[in-house]
Protein backbone atom coordinates (compact mmCIF):
# COMPACT_ATOMS: atom_id res chain seq x y z
CA UNK A 1 0.00 0.00 0.00
CA UNK A 2 1.27 3.47 -0.92
CA UNK A 3 0.90 6.23 1.64
CA UNK A 4 1.60 9.95 1.24
CA UNK A 5 3.04 11.72 4.29
CA UNK A 6 4.96 14.86 5.19
CA UNK A 7 8.66 14.68 4.42
CA UNK A 8 11.26 14.73 7.21
CA UNK A 9 15.03 15.20 7.33
CA UNK A 10 15.40 11.41 7.63
CA UNK A 11 13.89 11.07 4.13
CA UNK A 12 16.58 13.17 2.44
CA UNK A 13 19.03 10.35 1.47
CA UNK A 14 16.32 8.26 -0.23
CA UNK A 15 14.60 11.26 -1.80
CA UNK A 16 17.91 12.63 -3.11
CA UNK A 17 18.87 9.34 -4.75
CA UNK A 18 15.44 9.08 -6.37
CA UNK A 19 15.57 12.70 -7.53
CA UNK A 20 18.97 12.28 -9.15
CA UNK A 21 18.21 8.93 -10.79
CA UNK A 22 14.77 9.97 -12.06
CA UNK A 23 16.04 13.14 -13.73
CA UNK A 24 19.11 11.34 -15.05
CA UNK A 25 17.01 8.62 -16.64
CA UNK A 26 14.41 10.78 -18.35
CA UNK A 27 16.84 13.48 -19.51
CA UNK A 28 19.53 11.18 -20.88
CA UNK A 29 16.88 9.02 -22.58
CA UNK A 30 16.03 12.11 -24.64
CA UNK A 31 19.69 13.17 -25.08
CA UNK A 32 19.46 16.11 -22.67
CA UNK A 33 21.87 16.75 -19.79
CA UNK A 34 20.53 15.86 -16.32
CA UNK A 35 19.10 18.80 -14.37
CA UNK A 36 20.89 17.67 -11.20
CA UNK A 37 24.43 16.41 -11.85
CA UNK A 38 25.01 14.29 -8.71
CA UNK A 39 23.32 12.62 -5.75
CA UNK A 40 25.31 14.92 -3.45
CA UNK A 41 23.89 18.02 -5.10
CA UNK A 42 20.40 16.52 -4.95
CA UNK A 43 20.86 15.83 -1.23
CA UNK A 44 21.89 19.42 -0.54
CA UNK A 45 18.92 20.72 -2.51
CA UNK A 46 16.40 18.36 -0.90
CA UNK A 47 17.76 19.12 2.59
CA UNK A 48 17.02 22.81 2.09
CA UNK A 49 13.51 22.18 0.78
CA UNK A 50 12.54 19.65 3.46
CA UNK A 51 13.76 21.97 6.23
CA UNK A 52 12.55 25.33 4.89
CA UNK A 53 9.40 26.68 6.61
CA UNK A 54 8.24 28.14 3.29
CA UNK A 55 8.00 24.72 1.62
CA UNK A 56 5.47 21.93 2.11
CA UNK A 57 7.10 18.65 1.10
CA UNK A 58 5.65 15.15 0.98
CA UNK A 59 6.97 11.67 0.27
CA UNK A 60 5.31 8.54 -1.08
CA UNK A 61 6.07 5.43 0.92
CA UNK A 62 5.48 1.76 -0.03
CA UNK A 63 5.96 -0.92 2.62
CA UNK A 64 8.14 1.45 4.64
CA UNK A 65 10.30 2.46 1.66
CA UNK A 66 10.33 5.98 0.21
CA UNK A 67 9.56 5.79 -3.52
CA UNK A 68 9.03 9.45 -4.42
CA UNK A 69 8.64 13.03 -3.25
CA UNK A 70 7.09 16.35 -4.18
CA UNK A 71 7.38 19.91 -2.84
CA UNK A 72 5.20 23.01 -2.79
CA UNK A 73 6.80 26.46 -2.60
CA UNK A 74 4.55 28.59 -0.38
CA UNK A 75 6.80 31.63 0.00
CA UNK A 76 4.56 33.89 -2.10
CA UNK A 77 0.82 34.28 -2.72
CA UNK A 78 1.09 32.12 -5.86
CA UNK A 79 2.50 28.68 -5.03
CA UNK A 80 4.96 26.66 -7.11
CA UNK A 81 5.24 22.87 -7.43
CA UNK A 82 8.38 20.78 -7.73
CA UNK A 83 10.51 18.93 -8.01
CA UNK A 84 8.36 15.81 -8.21
CA UNK A 85 10.30 12.59 -8.70
CA UNK A 86 9.43 8.88 -8.54
CA UNK A 87 11.81 5.93 -8.11
CA UNK A 88 12.65 4.57 -11.57
CA UNK A 89 11.44 1.10 -10.47
CA UNK A 90 8.08 2.42 -9.22
CA UNK A 91 6.90 4.67 -12.02
CA UNK A 92 3.61 4.45 -13.93
CA UNK A 93 1.68 3.06 -10.96
CA UNK A 94 -0.24 6.19 -9.94
CA UNK A 95 2.30 7.47 -7.41
CA UNK A 96 2.94 10.66 -9.34
CA UNK A 97 -0.75 11.49 -9.48
CA UNK A 98 -1.09 10.96 -5.73
CA UNK A 99 1.93 13.16 -4.97
CA UNK A 100 0.53 15.87 -7.22
CA UNK A 101 -2.92 15.63 -5.69
CA UNK A 102 -1.42 15.98 -2.20
CA UNK A 103 0.12 19.37 -3.00
CA UNK A 104 -2.93 20.52 -4.98
CA UNK A 105 -5.06 19.73 -1.93
CA UNK A 106 -2.61 21.75 0.15
CA UNK A 107 -3.03 24.80 -2.13
CA UNK A 108 -6.79 24.59 -1.61
CA UNK A 109 -6.37 24.21 2.15
CA UNK A 110 -4.10 27.28 2.22
CA UNK A 111 -6.52 29.16 -0.10
CA UNK A 112 -3.77 30.04 -2.57
CA UNK A 113 -5.27 31.92 -5.56
CA UNK A 114 -3.06 30.02 -7.98
CA UNK A 115 -0.34 27.41 -8.36
CA UNK A 116 2.22 26.87 -11.12
CA UNK A 117 4.92 24.49 -12.28
CA UNK A 118 7.51 24.09 -15.00
CA UNK A 119 7.39 20.87 -16.99
CA UNK A 120 10.05 19.24 -19.18
CA UNK A 121 8.51 19.61 -22.64
CA UNK A 122 9.89 16.27 -23.83
CA UNK A 123 8.22 14.37 -20.95
CA UNK A 124 4.91 13.31 -22.51
CA UNK A 125 3.58 11.49 -19.43
CA UNK A 126 3.98 14.46 -17.09
CA UNK A 127 2.39 16.83 -19.63
CA UNK A 128 -0.62 14.53 -19.86
CA UNK A 129 -0.84 14.10 -16.07
CA UNK A 130 -0.67 17.81 -15.29
CA UNK A 131 -3.22 18.64 -18.00
CA UNK A 132 -5.63 16.02 -16.68
CA UNK A 133 -5.21 17.43 -13.16
CA UNK A 134 -6.34 20.87 -14.36
CA UNK A 135 -3.14 22.72 -15.31
CA UNK A 136 -3.02 24.88 -18.44
CA UNK A 137 -0.06 25.56 -20.70
CA UNK A 138 0.96 29.21 -20.38
CA UNK A 139 4.41 29.69 -21.85
CA UNK A 140 6.93 27.69 -23.90
CA UNK A 141 10.41 28.06 -22.42
CA UNK A 142 13.95 27.52 -23.67
CA UNK A 143 16.67 26.70 -21.14
CA UNK A 144 19.85 28.53 -22.19
CA UNK A 145 23.33 28.55 -20.72
CA UNK A 146 26.72 30.10 -21.36
CA UNK A 147 28.29 33.52 -20.84
CA UNK A 148 27.06 36.68 -22.53
CA UNK A 149 29.47 38.67 -24.68
CA UNK A 150 28.37 41.90 -23.02
CA UNK A 151 28.82 42.14 -19.25
CA UNK A 152 26.96 45.43 -18.86
CA UNK A 153 24.49 47.50 -20.86
CA UNK A 154 24.61 51.26 -21.32
CA UNK A 155 22.31 53.16 -18.98
CA UNK A 156 21.77 50.15 -16.70
CA UNK A 157 23.39 49.70 -13.30
CA UNK A 158 23.30 46.16 -11.87
CA UNK A 159 24.22 45.66 -8.22
CA UNK A 160 23.59 43.19 -5.38
CA UNK A 161 20.13 43.55 -3.84
CA UNK A 162 19.59 44.48 -0.20
CA UNK A 163 16.60 44.09 2.10
CA UNK A 164 15.94 47.81 1.67
CA UNK A 165 15.21 47.10 -2.01
CA UNK A 166 12.34 44.70 -1.27
CA UNK A 167 9.45 47.21 -1.55
CA UNK A 168 10.66 48.57 -4.89
CA UNK A 169 11.27 45.04 -6.24
CA UNK A 170 7.86 43.86 -5.07
CA UNK A 171 6.30 46.83 -6.84
CA UNK A 172 8.03 45.86 -10.10
CA UNK A 173 6.81 42.27 -9.79
CA UNK A 174 3.26 43.41 -9.05
CA UNK A 175 3.29 45.61 -12.16
CA UNK A 176 4.50 42.73 -14.33
CA UNK A 177 2.68 39.73 -12.82
CA UNK A 178 -0.09 41.19 -10.67
CA UNK A 179 1.46 39.75 -7.48
CA UNK A 180 4.83 39.90 -5.77
CA UNK A 181 7.35 37.15 -4.93
CA UNK A 182 8.92 38.82 -1.93
CA UNK A 183 9.46 35.61 0.03
CA UNK A 184 11.67 34.13 -2.68
CA UNK A 185 13.49 37.42 -3.20
CA UNK A 186 14.20 37.75 0.54
CA UNK A 187 15.84 34.31 0.49
CA UNK A 188 17.92 35.35 -2.52
CA UNK A 189 19.05 38.52 -0.77
CA UNK A 190 19.98 36.54 2.35
CA UNK A 191 22.06 34.09 0.29
CA UNK A 192 23.76 36.87 -1.71
CA UNK A 193 22.41 35.70 -5.09
CA UNK A 194 19.88 38.51 -5.70
CA UNK A 195 20.59 41.55 -7.88
CA UNK A 196 18.69 44.64 -8.98
CA UNK A 197 18.98 46.80 -12.07
CA UNK A 198 18.58 50.57 -11.87
CA UNK A 199 17.79 52.97 -14.70
CA UNK A 200 17.27 56.71 -14.35
CA UNK A 201 17.90 56.43 -10.61
CA UNK A 202 15.28 53.83 -9.76
CA UNK A 203 14.93 50.04 -9.59
CA UNK A 204 13.37 48.67 -12.80
CA UNK A 205 14.04 44.96 -12.35
CA UNK A 206 15.58 42.27 -10.17
CA UNK A 207 16.63 38.63 -10.05
CA UNK A 208 16.38 36.42 -6.98
CA UNK A 209 19.03 34.11 -8.47
CA UNK A 210 20.18 34.15 -12.07
CA UNK A 211 19.69 30.46 -12.70
CA UNK A 212 17.37 27.45 -12.68
CA UNK A 213 16.13 28.00 -9.13
CA UNK A 214 15.56 31.75 -9.27
CA UNK A 215 13.19 34.12 -11.03
CA UNK A 216 13.78 37.45 -12.76
CA UNK A 217 11.39 40.35 -13.43
CA UNK A 218 11.86 43.59 -15.36
CA UNK A 219 9.75 46.44 -16.59
CA UNK A 220 11.25 45.90 -20.05
CA UNK A 221 13.45 43.49 -21.99
CA UNK A 222 16.33 45.90 -21.48
CA UNK A 223 16.13 45.38 -17.71
CA UNK A 224 16.20 41.60 -17.99
CA UNK A 225 19.03 41.73 -20.55
CA UNK A 226 21.07 43.89 -18.17
CA UNK A 227 20.48 41.43 -15.31
CA UNK A 228 21.42 38.44 -17.47
CA UNK A 229 24.64 40.19 -18.54
CA UNK A 230 25.55 41.61 -15.14
CA UNK A 231 24.54 39.05 -12.51
CA UNK A 232 27.49 36.68 -12.85
CA UNK A 233 27.55 32.98 -13.84
CA UNK A 234 24.22 31.17 -14.11
CA UNK A 235 23.35 28.76 -11.31
CA UNK A 236 22.40 25.19 -12.24
CA UNK A 237 21.47 24.11 -15.79
CA UNK A 238 20.83 27.67 -16.95
CA UNK A 239 18.03 30.23 -17.22
CA UNK A 240 14.59 29.82 -18.80
CA UNK A 241 13.70 32.25 -21.57
CA UNK A 242 10.03 32.58 -22.60
CA UNK A 243 10.55 31.76 -26.27
CA UNK A 244 7.50 33.83 -27.33
CA UNK A 245 9.57 36.85 -26.28
CA UNK A 246 11.42 36.90 -29.57
CA UNK A 247 13.43 40.06 -28.86
CA UNK A 248 14.84 38.66 -25.60
CA UNK A 249 15.37 35.15 -26.98
CA UNK A 250 17.16 36.42 -30.09
CA UNK A 251 19.36 38.70 -27.96
CA UNK A 252 20.40 35.74 -25.80
CA UNK A 253 21.38 33.73 -28.87
CA UNK A 254 23.29 36.70 -30.33
CA UNK A 255 25.13 36.99 -26.99
CA UNK A 256 26.45 33.44 -27.36
CA UNK A 257 23.97 31.62 -25.10
CA UNK A 258 22.84 28.23 -26.35
CA UNK A 259 19.63 26.27 -25.87
CA UNK A 260 19.94 23.03 -23.90
CA UNK A 261 16.31 21.90 -23.57
CA UNK A 262 12.66 22.99 -23.93
CA UNK A 263 10.32 23.38 -20.96
CA UNK A 264 6.75 24.52 -20.40
CA UNK A 265 5.23 26.87 -17.81
CA UNK A 266 1.81 25.64 -16.63
CA UNK A 267 -0.69 27.10 -14.19
CA UNK A 268 -3.88 26.36 -12.28
CA UNK A 269 -6.05 29.13 -10.87
CA UNK A 270 -5.13 32.80 -11.06
CA UNK A 271 -2.87 33.74 -13.97
CA UNK A 272 -2.24 37.23 -15.32
CA UNK A 273 -0.61 37.65 -18.71
CA UNK A 274 2.73 39.33 -17.84
CA UNK A 275 3.00 43.06 -18.58
CA UNK A 276 6.76 43.23 -18.88
CA UNK A 277 9.72 40.87 -19.14
CA UNK A 278 10.39 37.86 -16.91
CA UNK A 279 12.32 34.62 -16.46
CA UNK A 280 10.59 31.93 -14.39
CA UNK A 281 12.27 29.65 -11.88
CA UNK A 282 12.02 25.87 -12.20
CA UNK A 283 8.86 25.99 -10.05
CA UNK A 284 7.38 29.06 -11.85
Amino acid sequence: MIIIRKATAADVPAAARICYEAFYQINTAHNFPPDIPSIEEAAGFMSILFDHPGFFCVVAEHNGRVIGSNCLDERSSIFGIGPITIDVDDQNNGTGRRLMQAVIDRTKEMKAPGVRLVQAAFHNRSLSLYTNLGFEVREPLAVVNGTTILRQLDGCHVRPATMADLPACDAVCERVHGHHRGGELADGIASGSAHVVERTGRITGYTSTMGFFGHTVGESNLDVMALIAGSGPFHGPGIMIPSRNTELFRWCLAQGLRVSQPMTLMSMGLYNEPKGAFLPSVTF
